[in-house]
């Protein structure tokens, strides 16, 4: 490698190996998001192949795998000749896009909902919608189903005419909510639970959707004593060994674990719509921030990946490194 003088813009052997493995990994995210849906929305029997009860649905969920194995591998290998710099920016654009939708997801729904069961508290809501409507608007299955799915689907088209992560903005109004939780108790002596709910909401999409977006700035803290102290290209080797097994590894034993089966700590609760024991005066939002965990998993992987990309190109010494101002304690 050290008389190739093309190795800023194109991946080496090495290169090319570390390409497949970072695409491959993202379009076998793809294909297990898909499936995990298929097998819990839809009742698929999943990847069960050499089961004695094997059918045609098995098959196709198992092509998929194999589709997105196959598909990632050509995928890296035909875009070998881009830097991998080019390629770690493109993943974490994708990356951004994702969490900018996971942003606008939670803030809307959750003025949406909130919204909704104020005024279903305060029995106002059936003057406006009807008696029919507000009976079924208190059922989590219907809410989840015609309320919050359709505006998650908003969000897809706002996030894609949006530039902003909005993360400072999200860390106001959670402010802001805990600011009226307080006047409405001390001045007025309102509370209600959905108050209380719609900040733990915002706080834990706040926590789980800006790590990502804090790895790409690194501005994690790191507690380390030989890091600093490291050169570029020592540093990218470090990162590129961490973001597989420290990072990609971690998420996926989240994925896996959180959806292993119907009964698994993301499954159970996002589609079964599960609620909190006061929902009847409070938000109907507890499956989604289950969901969180996935969601910080899925973005975590894909930026680590992206890491991986990055570090592989520090140590090979590409142009075009830029040294950020993490946080860092030696």
């Amino acid at each position: 490698m050290s008389g190739d003088t093309s190795r800023g813009a194109t991946p080496s052997a090495i290169g090319g190996l570390v390409l497949i493995f970072g695409w491959v990994n993202l379009f076998i995210l793809a294909a297990f998001l898909i499936n995990n849906f298929l097998i819990n929305a839809f009742g698929w029997p999943g990847v069960a192949v050499f089961s004695p009860a094997t059918g045609p649905l098995a098959w196709v969920q198992f092509a998929l795998y194999a589709a997105a194995l196959v598909v990632g591998a050509v995928y890296a290998y035909s875009g070998r000749h881009v830097p991998l710099r080019q390629q770690a920016d493109y993943v974490s654009g994708i990356n951004t896009f994702f969490i900018r939708w996971a942003f606008w997801m939670v803030l809307i729904v959750g003025v949406a909902d909130v919204l909704i069961t104020f005024l279903r508290v305060e029995g106002l809501l059936e003057p406006i919608v009807g008696t029919e409507l507000t009976r079924d608007l208190g059922l989590p299955r219907f809410r989840g189903t015609y309320v919050h799915v359709p505006l998650m689907l908003l969000s897809v088209v706002v996030a894609y005419f949006t530039r902003t992560l909005g993360f400072l903005w999200l860390a106001l109004l959670i402010v802001v909510a805990e600011l009226l939780i307080v006047f409405s108790r001390f001045l007025f002596s309102y509370e209600q639970p959905f108050m209380a709910d719609l900040v733990r909401f915002w706080y834990g999409a706040l926590f789980l959707f800006a790590s990502a977006y804090t790895l790409l700035d690194e501005g994690h803290v790191r507690v380390d004593v030989f890091y600093a102290s490291f050169s570029t290209r020592r540093k990218g080797a470090v990162n590129a060994v961490g973001a597989v097994f420290l990072g990609i590894i971690f998420c996926w034993t989240i994925l896996i674990l959180g959806m292993a089966s119907s009964a698994s700590i993301i499954n159970a609760p996002v589609f079964n719509f599960e609620v909190t024991q006061s929902a009847a005066f409070g938000m109907m939002v507890k499956y989604l921030m289950a969901a969180f965990l996935g969601i910080f998993a899925v973005s975590m992987l894909i930026q680590f990946v992206s890491g991986l990309f990055s570090g592989l190109a520090d140590w090979r010494g590409d142009p075009g490194h830029v040294e950020h101002e993490g946080a860092s304690i030696a």
